[in-house]
Protein backbone atom coordinates (compact mmCIF):
# COMPACT_ATOMS: atom_id res chain seq x y z
CA UNK A 1 0.00 0.00 0.00
CA UNK A 2 1.13 2.94 -0.95
CA UNK A 3 1.73 5.45 1.85
CA UNK A 4 0.55 9.36 1.26
CA UNK A 5 1.82 12.60 2.03
CA UNK A 6 -0.35 14.52 4.86
CA UNK A 7 -0.32 18.29 5.28
CA UNK A 8 0.81 19.76 8.25
CA UNK A 9 -3.01 19.96 9.87
CA UNK A 10 -3.11 16.17 9.32
CA UNK A 11 0.13 15.58 10.46
CA UNK A 12 -0.65 16.99 13.54
CA UNK A 13 -3.78 15.48 14.12
CA UNK A 14 -1.86 12.06 13.17
CA UNK A 15 0.96 12.98 16.34
CA UNK A 16 -1.95 13.29 18.91
CA UNK A 17 -3.86 9.88 17.24
CA UNK A 18 -0.43 8.40 17.49
CA UNK A 19 0.20 9.44 20.82
CA UNK A 20 -3.36 8.21 22.27
CA UNK A 21 -3.63 4.93 20.28
CA UNK A 22 -7.49 5.54 20.34
CA UNK A 23 -10.19 8.18 20.68
CA UNK A 24 -12.80 10.59 20.17
CA UNK A 25 -12.70 13.62 18.30
CA UNK A 26 -12.70 15.42 21.07
CA UNK A 27 -9.81 13.60 22.86
CA UNK A 28 -7.77 15.14 19.88
CA UNK A 29 -9.25 18.69 20.59
CA UNK A 30 -7.93 18.41 24.04
CA UNK A 31 -4.63 17.45 22.97
CA UNK A 32 -4.43 20.21 20.57
CA UNK A 33 -2.82 23.59 21.41
CA UNK A 34 -4.61 26.60 21.94
CA UNK A 35 -6.68 27.87 20.26
CA UNK A 36 -8.05 24.92 19.70
CA UNK A 37 -9.66 24.55 16.35
CA UNK A 38 -13.30 24.34 16.25
CA UNK A 39 -14.74 20.47 16.27
CA UNK A 40 -15.88 20.48 12.88
CA UNK A 41 -12.72 21.38 11.54
CA UNK A 42 -10.84 18.52 13.19
CA UNK A 43 -13.75 16.34 12.43
CA UNK A 44 -13.12 16.98 8.82
CA UNK A 45 -9.76 16.52 8.97
CA UNK A 46 -10.18 13.31 10.76
CA UNK A 47 -12.46 12.00 7.79
CA UNK A 48 -9.73 13.09 4.99
CA UNK A 49 -7.36 11.21 7.13
CA UNK A 50 -9.90 8.62 7.27
CA UNK A 51 -9.76 8.58 3.18
CA UNK A 52 -6.58 8.44 3.09
CA UNK A 53 -6.09 5.12 4.76
CA UNK A 54 -4.47 6.63 7.55
CA UNK A 55 -7.23 5.99 10.51
CA UNK A 56 -9.91 3.72 10.74
CA UNK A 57 -13.06 3.87 13.35
CA UNK A 58 -15.52 1.91 15.42
CA UNK A 59 -18.33 3.39 15.78
CA UNK A 60 -20.25 3.40 19.39
CA UNK A 61 -23.93 4.38 17.90
CA UNK A 62 -23.39 8.31 16.59
CA UNK A 63 -19.60 8.38 18.34
CA UNK A 64 -16.65 6.91 16.37
CA UNK A 65 -13.64 6.14 17.74
CA UNK A 66 -10.78 6.56 15.84
CA UNK A 67 -7.19 4.60 15.64
CA UNK A 68 -4.33 4.73 13.74
CA UNK A 69 -4.34 2.14 10.23
CA UNK A 70 -0.52 3.54 9.91
CA UNK A 71 2.03 3.25 12.05
CA UNK A 72 4.12 6.50 12.89
CA UNK A 73 7.25 4.48 12.26
CA UNK A 74 5.89 3.44 8.63
CA UNK A 75 5.17 7.28 8.40
CA UNK A 76 8.34 8.09 9.06
CA UNK A 77 10.33 5.61 7.07
CA UNK A 78 7.72 6.91 3.97
CA UNK A 79 8.93 11.16 5.05
CA UNK A 80 12.56 9.88 5.07
CA UNK A 81 12.55 8.15 1.90
CA UNK A 82 11.05 11.01 0.52
CA UNK A 83 13.70 13.52 2.01
CA UNK A 84 16.33 11.32 1.42
CA UNK A 85 15.02 10.88 -2.45
CA UNK A 86 13.89 14.54 -3.06
CA UNK A 87 16.94 16.61 -1.34
CA UNK A 88 20.11 14.37 -0.83
CA UNK A 89 20.11 12.12 -4.34
CA UNK A 90 19.34 8.95 -1.67
CA UNK A 91 22.93 9.42 -0.20
CA UNK A 92 22.93 9.25 3.63
CA UNK A 93 26.28 10.47 3.52
CA UNK A 94 24.94 13.38 1.77
CA UNK A 95 21.98 14.55 4.17
CA UNK A 96 24.60 13.51 7.31
CA UNK A 97 27.03 16.13 5.72
CA UNK A 98 24.31 18.83 4.78
CA UNK A 99 23.21 18.68 8.73
CA UNK A 100 26.84 18.93 9.88
CA UNK A 101 27.24 21.81 7.68
CA UNK A 102 24.33 23.45 9.38
CA UNK A 103 25.49 22.41 13.15
CA UNK A 104 22.22 20.25 13.44
CA UNK A 105 24.76 17.91 14.69
CA UNK A 106 26.96 18.06 17.39
CA UNK A 107 30.21 16.41 18.12
CA UNK A 108 27.88 14.26 21.16
CA UNK A 109 25.72 12.84 18.59
CA UNK A 110 28.54 12.69 15.93
CA UNK A 111 30.13 10.23 18.79
CA UNK A 112 26.73 8.14 19.79
CA UNK A 113 25.94 7.98 15.71
CA UNK A 114 29.54 6.53 15.16
CA UNK A 115 28.73 3.89 18.28
CA UNK A 116 25.60 2.48 16.60
CA UNK A 117 27.73 2.24 13.31
CA UNK A 118 29.98 0.25 15.42
CA UNK A 119 27.58 -1.40 16.71
CA UNK A 120 26.09 -2.96 13.47
CA UNK A 121 28.90 -3.34 11.87
CA UNK A 122 30.44 -5.95 14.21
CA UNK A 123 27.20 -7.74 14.67
CA UNK A 124 27.14 -11.29 13.80
CA UNK A 125 25.65 -11.91 10.66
Amino acid sequence: MEIKDLTKAEEQIMQIIWQIEKGYVKDVIDLLPIPKPAYNTVSTIIRILEAKGFIGHHAFGKSHQYYALISKDDYKRHVTEKLMGGYFENSVESMFSFFVKEEKIDLSDMDEILKMINNIKNKPR
